[in-house]
């Protein structure tokens, strides 16, 4: 809990790299509202480190021996604390970040921030706010715009490459072995896909999408 005397959030930093925690500690002491609790080398010492102390605030590191940061913030998630967990890594690929957030992290920071924004961050963390690295939240964004991926079948790649040639729905039937109305069927199933109203805008989302070959 705050220590309500001081109005300090606690908080313990979990790092495997010895200098870099001890910069992360050192970054932190001037801190008035941020009391270091104490300090870990690996994620199963972190998680008891929690479990004893219960500070507001966990500063872990992602990859770590024995637990990593990830298995660490489900751990920590799970015990009967308020501790909020805050990740501080190097790593900023999309399967990290979504990792860390689907273990329970509450913020995901690089180590390349401040001491003004890691100190808020942790302010904010306290509170039970999401925080996240400039470039983190891009990259989440970008994520969410990305169109979701689209899988066509044999036959629907088949037709609608049919399509791309110029053919007509009778020609596909011919060059296929199929009917015309099979032909319409797998055309709309395809419109549905991707999104599209017509033969042309379907053959250029497709193409766009690497679903067809140029």
């Amino acid at each position: 809990m705050t220590d309500t005397a001081t109005d300090r959030i606690r908080v313990v930093v979990v790092d495997d790299h010895a200098v870099m925690r001890a910069g992360v500690v050192a970054l932190l002491t001037g801190e008035p509202t941020i009391e270091i609790v104490g300090e870990a080398g690996d994620g199963r010492e972190g998680v008891g480190l929690v479990r004893r102390l219960a500070p507001d605030v966990a500063l872990l590191d992602l990859r770590m021996p024995v637990l990593d940061g990830v298995a660490a913030t489900a751990e920590i998630v799970a015990l009967p604390v308020a501790t909020r967990v805050l990740i501080l890594t190097t790593y900023d690929t999309d399967a990290e970040i979504e990792r860390a957030v689907e273990a329970g992290a509450v913020g995901y920071l690089l180590k390349d921030t401040t001491r003004e924004q890691l100190a808020d961050a942790i302010r904010s963390a306290a509170r039970g706010e999401t925080v996240l690295a400039p470039k983190v939240a891009e990259r989440l964004v970008a994520r969410m715009r990305r169109p979701e991926p689209v899988a066509l079948t044999a036959r629907e790649r088949e037709v609608l490459s049919a399509v791309a040639d110029g053919l007509s729905n009778a020609e596909i039937g011919r060059r296929l072995v199929i009917g015309e109305a099979t032909v319409k069927t797998h055309l709309l199933r395809v419109f549905a896909k991707l999104d599209v109203s017509d033969r042309t805008r379907a053959v250029v989302v497709a193409l766009e999408r690497g679903l067809l070959a140029g």
